[in-house]
């Protein structure tokens, strides 16, 4: 049975604090007492601050530890973030880039497949920012130097949707360029900045802050 996925907006204006109404909701979920949680950072090149702020909001939030999954640049190391992920008791996928995240996950082979076999396994996902995008469906794909988007980018779909985060004061305008270029029949969810979605079974309900 697969597991619940939340997706965070995150507020890009706002400094990481402490204790998240989201991230408390999500930990109440997860079937461990002090659940510990791999860490994927690839979106934003495995930056140590960025891990460490957000390593602390998430123990404050209701993890009983966080560690890193090394993915990018000269610390990668498959081979112990596919043992992270196989004790993980919930995984966390963290915002900077989405094709850089992807672009970092498909770098190793047996990543993408282990992040599946472990959302199979009911292991709950988080996502924040662009890790919110990378666990839906798929994102903007622009091609080298191009001005307009070329494809749709294929992420992870653990969430079976499409959707933007903190993208209200342009009109969620990559939203809608993604929406273009998919059939009309596709549905885009929007997620204001400090909003969060909390998706099973294909239901996607908001979480009340």
């Amino acid at each position: 049975m697969n597991g619940v996925v939340y997706l965070l907006a995150g507020n890009p204006r706002d400094r990481i604090r402490g204790a998240d109404p989201a991230m408390r909701a999500f930990f109440d979920e997860v079937r461990a007492k002090k659940p510990h949680v791999a860490y994927i950072g690839t979106a934003s090149g495995d930056d140590r601050g960025f891990f460490e702020a957000l390593r602390a909001q998430l123990l404050s939030s209701g993890a009983g530890e966080v560690d890193l999954a090394p993915l990018s640049g000269a610390a990668a190391n498959p081979v112990v973030a596919r043992r992270l992920l196989a004790r993980a008791d919930a995984v966390f996928v963290s915002g900077g880039d989405v094709a850089e995240g992807m672009g970092g996950l498909r770098a190793h082979p047996g990543i993408v497949a282990c992040l599946r076999q472990r959302f199979a396994a009911g292991v709950p996902f988080m996502g924040l920012s662009a890790g919110s995008i990378m666990l839906a469906r798929g994102w903007v794909s622009w091609g080298d130097g191009a001005e307009k988007p070329d494809a749709v980018l294929k992420c992870l779909g653990f969430a079976p949707l499409y959707c933007d985060v903190h993208g209200e004061e342009d009109g969620w305008d990559e939203l809608k360029t993604l929406l273009r270029l998919l059939p009309k029949s596709a549905v885009g969810y929007g997620i204001r900045a400090g909003g969060a979605l909390r998706v099973s079974e294909g239901i996607a309900e908001a979480i009340p802050r």
